[in-house]
């Protein structure tokens, strides 16, 4: 394959996963286990649940991140990432003091740390346990531009078109969602992933964690890949750990987002959405 050709296509997978809190070198070896998995296959990005490395929690949650752990699990999934020649998207909790901790995805590549994004929108259980970070941002490797919310931030519309609009051409987007069924997960999803994808011109990925976590919580088994037209590309609902693997064709993308009917940011109106970005 040419480097043009790769460009043009890009293969990435999204990994369902059982996180067992403040387990975090046997949650690395899992993580490790799919990663090669993933290369085998050809991907080059290897997107993980919310909170992968360390588990979930709402209390006590820089307990399951121990001094160094952070820094461990850096150089871990860089030696992970550089070895299998792919770009890792990790979850883990990252300790802020003084004060509580983040959410926090990592970004990691075969040349090492690329960024972390830190979770802006906490869902109303998490505020008491956790911060908020205070950027979106979008990340570039080898020309192809991704962004990341996780989860509870997936309901805010406006985060999907800040990114869309600093040139990401797919949102990853990690969960650690619970309660009920696999099924009701993925249609929970639907409902507004699919505008997400659609309004943005954007590829979609979700993942989710899976199994039980603390406190009686229970994530269904759930990935979901979508296209820039809204529709579902491929996906798995389960009780299990799932590799989901997908080939994204950027080149389609671009004919959309050149496409006067297809592409619709183009035509915004942002003089008008002043109310959006109020705090009253």
């Amino acid at each position: 394959m040419s480097r043009g050709e790769r460009v043009e296509s890009l293969r990435i997978a999204m990994v369902t996963m059982h996180s067992k809190p403040g387990a975090v070198d046997r949650n690395l070896d899992r993580m490790e286990e799919f990663a090669d998995r993933a290369a085998q296959e050809g991907v080059e990005i290897v997107c993980f649940p919310e909170l992968s490395v360390t588990g979930y929690a709402l209390e006590n949650p820089e307990e399951l991140c121990s001094d160094g752990g952070y820094d461990r699990a850096v150089d871990r999934v860089s030696r992970m990432a550089e070895g299998l020649g792919v770009t890792i998207l990790a979850g883990i909790i990252e300790a802020a003091r003084p004060g509580k901790p983040y959410i926090s995805q990592m970004v990691i590549g075969p040349a090492g740390l690329v960024g972390v994004y830190r979770k802006t929108h906490l869902s109303p259980s998490e505020k008491a346990a956790y911060r908020h970070g205070d950027r979106l941002g979008s990340f570039c490797m080898e020309k192809r531009v991704f962004g990341i919310e996780l989860c509870y931030e997936s309901h805010f519309p406006e985060i999907s078109t800040v990114l869309a609009l600093s040139g990401a051409q797919i949102l990853f987007l990690p969960h650690a969602s619970p309660r009920g069924t696999a099924q009701e997960k993925l249609e929970s999803w639907l409902r507004h992933l699919t505008a997400r994808a659609f309004d943005n011109a954007v590829f979609i990925a979700a993942c989710n964690q899976v199994g039980n976590g603390p406190a009686g919580l229970t994530f269904p088994g759930v990935s979901v890949i979508l296209g820039p037209d809204g529709r579902v590309m491929d996906q798995y609902v389960g009780g299990d750990e799932h590799l989901l693997v997908a080939t994204l064709d950027l080149g389609g993308l671009k004919a959309i987002r050149k496409h006067r009917m297809k592409f619709f940011l183009p035509h915004r109106r942002p003089d008008l959405y002043g109310p959006v970005s109020s705090t009253g």
